[in-house]
């Protein structure tokens, strides 16, 4: 799955993530005490595939990421339906 971020140092940032399910935060477990991105949404391809995963900065408020994951159509790059993730 791509993984795309939005805010924060990496703003804009993507890369690839092999893993089945995406975890609720990236890095998933840091062990500093540092504040990670969290998963905002994901897009899945019409065969149930997650074809993406957007996080968020620590600071971000859940409909500005919409927002920018929007703008940047993440979705119909993709070819897939975004779905909010609840956190």
């Amino acid at each position: 799955m791509r993984v795309l971020f939005v805010g924060g140092v990496v703003d804009n940032s993507e890369m690839d993530l092999d893993v089945k399910q995406a975890p609720v935060h990236y890095p998933e477990d840091t062990g500093g005490g540092h504040s990670r991105y969290r998963l905002h949404q994901i897009g899945k391809q019409a065969d149930g595939a997650v074809a993406y995963a957007v996080y968020g900065a620590p600071d971000m408020a859940d409909d500005e990421v919409a927002r920018i994951a929007n703008e940047r159509a993440y979705a119909r790059r993709f070819e897939a339906e975004p779905e909010l993730f609840v956190h």
